[in-house]
């Protein structure tokens, strides 16, 4: 049994969300590199499918294929991951500081966090704010992009990328989806920052870490400064 939202994926809008989605996931985490990484929430979608890392896992509260946790308290040790992707974990979350917190706790430092949220300030938005559903993902709570970046600058965290999609109106029916396509490029050009999902990129970052250069850069560098060394013993001889 999937997941509310995860259900609601399966229709018309929820199909054309999640194809922009894997999209952007499938050419962001293809350039990350690590040895462990871990998707948290949405276990049937698989938005680590690019990824070189060898390590990877899916954890859910409800389900999931390879672990089934809290997402609140993982069972990793800390600095630990070197990926995490959170696909609208946050805004179906009771306590979305908690689940940053934990994620903050497990990452390696330089490692990267990849987030994907629902824009209130949108066609996506205003349906929440308006309709009278209390479904998936009408019934989440929408997290605004400055206050999401307020939140992991306190924690520690550097965002580094991100972007918004997903222009076109939440409507039910497939044709009426097709006709709107020119939505993401009109949106993208005249209303930058009414994307119905923003993706965001971040970096953990540790005060006073130095990054130390292999041994061989060092000696390159040393290499690279000895025949000015020796021509300058030669003028002084002369």
């Amino acid at each position: 049994m999937s997941t509310p939202l995860g259900q609601w994926l399966s229709t018309p809008p929820g199909e054309y969300l999640l194809a922009r989605e894997q999209a952007w996931f499938d050419r962001t985490v293809a350039d990350i590199f690590g040895f462990r990484a871990l998707q948290i929430g949405l276990p049937t979608c698989n938005f680590l499918a690019q990824s070189r890392i060898p390590a990877r896992w899916t954890t859910d509260a409800v389900e999931a294929p390879h672990l089934r946790a809290d997402p609140h308290w993982l069972p990793f040790p800390e600095n630990s991951l070197d990926l995490i992707v959170l696909p609208h974990a946050l805004e179906f979350s009771d306590e979305p500081h908690q689940l940053l917190r934990e994620v903050h706790r497990v990452i390696l430092p330089e490692g990267q966090l990849l987030i994907a949220g629902f824009n209130p300030f949108s066609l996506h938005g205003a349906k929440r704010y308006f309709g009278r559903q209390q479904t998936a993902p009408w019934n989440g709570s929408f997290i605004a992009l400055y206050r999401l970046k307020d939140w992991l600058a306190l924690l520690g965290f550097e965002v580094t990328g991100g972007s918004l999609d997903c222009y076109a109106p939440p409507l039910a029916q497939e044709k009426w989806l097709r006709r709107c396509k020119f939505f993401e490029h009109a949106g993208d050009r005249w209303w930058p920052i009414a994307g119905g999902v923003y993706f965001l990129r971040a970096t953990k970052k540790v005060l006073g870490m130095r990054i130390i250069t292999p041994a061989w850069e060092r000696g390159s560098r040393t290499l690279a400064t000895a025949p000015r060394q020796a021509r300058e013993c030669i003028e002084r001889i002369r």
